[in-house]
């Protein structure tokens, strides 16, 4: 078994019992938890030192896992997701099957993710996770594992052992809202 299956499995039984990660996204290193379970949401709210009430992103692996967390998914979101060039995360009018506390309304941002290490623990786990960066809420979101503080490290259950060495800086998501009439409009490019 090799390195990046074993961190899959081990982050996998975290994630079933609660716990929460720092990970690789294709964007950022980000906190995250089972995007199922409402006390671990809760966990990562108290990780980031994050006021309740925000919304954090959800990453699925496929648009069929999609599908399976979004009320009245828009029949072009494939479509959309399929032509991004760039990470997409997409607000939906309205979640199903996600822990309450993940969102702050109804609405709810999701992002099918592209990043192997993250594709494949969401698979193993067989739900979402959420995501929200590594750092305490107001500071400077690391995009590279060297600036993430000890002092967030130190308040997680586990961090990912991988990656650490890649010092290229990501993309942030694009960020739109998508409507159920398959109309959108863009929040952050």
């Amino acid at each position: 078994m090799t390195d990046f299956d074993k961190e899959v499995n081990y982050c996998c039984e975290l994630l079933k019992q609660g716990k929460v990660i720092i990970y690789p996204t294709d964007t950022i290193w980000g906190i995250g938890c089972d995007a199922t379970n409402q006390k671990a949401v809760d966990k990562v709210f108290a990780v980031k030192d994050r006021t309740k009430g925000k919304s954090l992103i959800v990453l699925v692996d496929s648009i069929d896992m999609l599908k399976d967390y979004v009320e009245n998914f828009p029949l072009v979101a494939p479509d959309i997701i399929k032509a991004a060039k760039n990470p997409l995360s997409i607000i939906y009018s309205e979640s199903k099957g996600l822990a309450k506390n993940v969102s702050a309304d109804k609405t709810i941002c999701i992002r099918v993710v592209d990043n192997d290490f993250c594709k494949a623990l969401i698979k193993k786990l067989g739900r979402p996770i959420t995501s929200t960066s590594a750092n305490f809420a107001g500071d400077t979101a690391p995009s590279i594992y060297a600036e993430i503080s000890e002092q967030i490290k130190n308040k997680v259950d586990y961090v990912v052992q991988l990656y650490h060495d890649v010092l290229t800086k990501p993309k942030p998501s694009t960020i739109i809202r998508l409507y159920e009439d398959n109309s959108f409009e863009i929040i952050r490019q």
